[in-house]
C-alpha cells in the first residue's frame, strides 16, 4: 500500500490522542513520542513546502542542464561532421602516381580544373660515414662539430658537394662530451638541437657502424658538418662537406620543380598548399604527361547529412518539448528554455547564407527541410535532389565550417549553443538562478531541522519536569491513603 504523508492536522491529532491515551490509563506518558509528535506538529506544514519547493527546484536544475548539454552535443557533432571533410567538394587527380591532391579546410573546389607537370621532386641533403666504427658504442672523443645551414652544388653523380654557401645566420655548435662520444651519443647531440638534421646510426652485418645524416627537403636546406675542436684527431671523419673524405652523399638537397597551368615554379617541399587555391597537392612522382586536377561533389553524404540533421532536430525538439509541457514539463514557465524553442522553430526560415547570387538558396527550407504542423522537421526529397542539381555549392555551404565566417548551419548552431549556455540570459542563467534557490531552501530546512532540535530539547526538558511532579504528587497521594485506610481499620 502506498504510504500517505501526514498533514500538520494529521499529526497535531495523534499528538493529543497520544495524551489523552497515556493520562487515562494513568500509566505515565511516553514522553518521547509524545514531544516528537508535537515537533512534527508544528513544523509540518513549513517542512511539507519546503519539500515540495525542493523537489521542483531540483527537477528546474535537472531540465537546464539536459537542455544546455543537448543544445551542445547536438552543435558539436554537426561541427565534427562538417570538419571531416566527408561533405566537401573533393579534387580528384587524374594520377595520383605523379601528385595527390586533398581539400584545404574551407576551401571552394566547385567547377576546379587546372593541370600540373611535375619534372623534379624535393630531396633532402643525406650523407653516410664511409669508414666503419668497430661498434655504435665504440668512443671516438670529445670536441666540437659545426653544423651549418645553407645552399650546395653537387658533383654530376652526386656523391660528392662542391660549392656550399652558408645561409644567414649562426652556425650550430654540437658539443661531444665525455660520457657521450660514441656514435650513438653523437647521434643524440645533433638531434638535440633540433636544427633540421636527423642523426641516426645504422650497423651492418658484423656490427659495425655508420653514422648517417638527413636534411630537410629543398635546396635551401643543405648542410656541412665539420669538426672546429678535434683533440682525438677521430671526428673529423665524420665530417661533411667541400672535400670531406670520411663521408659520402646519398642524395643531395633540391626544390620540386613543377609547371601548374602552365606557369614554371619550385617548392621546397613536396607538399604544396599555395598554388592551387584551396588544394593541397602531394607530389609523389615525376612525369612528362600533365596531371589533370578536377573536382567531385558529395552528392550521396550531403543527402546523408540532412536527414541525420532533420532527425537529430526532432529528438532535440522531443527533448526540449518535454520540459516545456505547459502541465508537467518543469521548466514550463521558464523564459530562455522558450526563446530556444523560439529560436530552433525559426532555423528553416533564417537566411544562413549571405552575400550569394541572386536565385542561390539561403535557408535549409530551400534545400528540401520543411516543417511539419507538430514542429517538427522532415526532409522532402524532390526538393533536396533539386538542390543539389541546381545550386550543389549552396548546400554545402550550408554544412561547411569556418572559424572566421558566421554562414552555415554550423555557425548557427555554434551561436544556439552559446546563448543558451549564456550564465547572462540563457539557460545558464536558470541554471544559476534554481541552484541559488535551491541553496536558499536547503538552508529553510537546515533552520526548520535547528528550530525542531530546539522545541524537541525543550519539551523533553518540561515534560520531564512534569513527570516528576506527578510522581511526587502520586508518592503523597498513596501515603494519604495508607493512613487513611490505617485510621479506618477496625480496632
Amino acid at each position: 500500500m502506498p504510504t500517505t504523508t501526514p498533514t500538520a492536522s494529521s499529526v497535531t491529532a495523534s499528538a493529543a490522542q497520544a495524551l489523552f491515551t497515556s493520562l487515562s490509563t494513568g500509566s505515565g506518558i511516553d514522553t518521547a513520542s509524545l514531544v516528537s509528535s508535537l515537533v512534527q506538529a508544528q513544523f509540518a506544514a513549513k517542512t511539507d513546502a519546503l519539500t515540495q519547493k525542493s523537489t521542483a527546484i531540483s527537477a528546474q536544475i535537472s531540465g537546464t542542464s539536459t537542455l544546455m548539454s543537448t543544445v551542445s552535443q547536438f552543435a558539436a557533432a554537426l561541427k565534427t561532421l562538417a570538419t571531416g571533410g566527408t561533405l566537401q567538394t573533393q579534387p580528384v587527380s587524374s594520377n595520383n602516381n605523379v601528385v595527390t591532391a586533398s581539400a584545404l579546410s574551407g576551401a571552394t573546389l566547385a567547377g576546379l580544373s587546372s593541370s600540373v607537370s611535375v619534372s623534379q621532386l624535393a630531396t633532402g641533403q643525406s650523407s653516410r660515414t664511409t669508414v666503419p666504427v668497430t661498434t655504435r658504442t665504440t668512443a671516438l672523443g670529445t670536441g666540437t662539430l659545426t653544423l651549418t645551414l645553407g645552399t650546395a652544388t653537387y658533383s654530376s653523380d652526386g656523391t660528392a658537394m662542391t660549392d656550399f654557401h652558408a645561409a644567414d645566420g649562426d652556425p650550430i655548435t654540437v658539443n661531444i662530451v665525455a660520457g657521450a662520444t660514441s656514435l650513438d651519443g653523437i647521434a643524440a647531440a645533433i638531434n638535440a638541437k633540433n636544427a633540421g638534421v636527423t642523426a641516426s646510426v645504422v650497423t651492418d652485418a658484423d656490427g659495425s657502424a655508420y653514422l648517417s645524416l638527413k636534411g630537410a627537403t629543398g635546396s635551401a636546406q643543405a648542410f656541412t658538418l665539420t669538426a672546429t675542436n678535434d683533440p682525438s684527431g677521430k671526428l673529423a671523419q665524420l665530417n661533411v662537406g667541400v672535400g670531406a673524405t670520411g663521408t659520402a652523399l646519398t642524395s643531395g638537397a633540391q626544390n620540386a620543380k613543377l609547371t601548374v597551368d602552365g606557369v614554371a615554379v619550385e617548392r621546397g617541399s613536396n607538399a604544396i598548399s599555395d598554388l592551387v587555391a584551396g588544394v593541397k597537392l602531394q607530389l609523389t612522382g615525376t612525369s612528362n604527361t600533365a596531371v589533370a586536377l578536377t573536382s567531385t561533389t558529395p552528392t550521396d553524404a550531403l543527402k546523408s547529412s540532412i536527414t541525420d540533421f532533420v532527425d537529430t532536430y526532432n529528438q532535440v525538439l522531443k527533448t526540449l518539448t518535454e520540459q516545456l509541457d505547459p502541465q508537467t514539463g518543469p521548466l514550463r514557465g521558464d523564459a530562455a528554455a522558450q526563446s530556444l524553442l523560439r529560436t530552433l522553430r525559426a532555423l528553416t526560415t533564417k537566411p544562413i547564407l549571405t552575400n550569394v547570387a541572386a536565385g542561390t538558396p539561403t535557408t535549409i527550407g530551400e534545400i528540401g527541410i520543411k516543417t511539419n504542423r507538430d514542429g517538427t522537421l522532415s526532409v522532402d526529397d524532390a526538393t533536396v535532389a533539386r538542390a543539389l542539381t541546381n545550386s550543389p555549392d549552396a548546400v554545402e555551404a550550408m554544412f561547411a565550417f569556418s572559424t572566421t565566417s558566421t554562414n552555415g548551419l554550423t555557425a548557427a548552431l555554434n551561436s544556439i549553443s552559446l546563448s543558451t549556455s549564456s550564465t547572462l540570459y540563457g539557460l545558464g542563467a536558470s541554471a544559476k538562478r534554481y541552484n541559488d534557490q535551491a541553496s536558499a531552501v536547503a538552508k529553510a530546512q537546515d533552520d526548520i531541522a535547528t528550530q525542531s532540535d530546539a522545541m524537541s530539547t525543550r519539551l523533553t526538558q518540561q515534560f520531564a519536569s512534569m513527570n516528576a511532579k506527578v510522581a511526587a504528587y502520586k508518592s503523597t497521594q498513596s501515603f494519604l491513603k495508607n493512613q487513611i485506610d490505617a485510621w479506618n481499620k477496625p480496632d
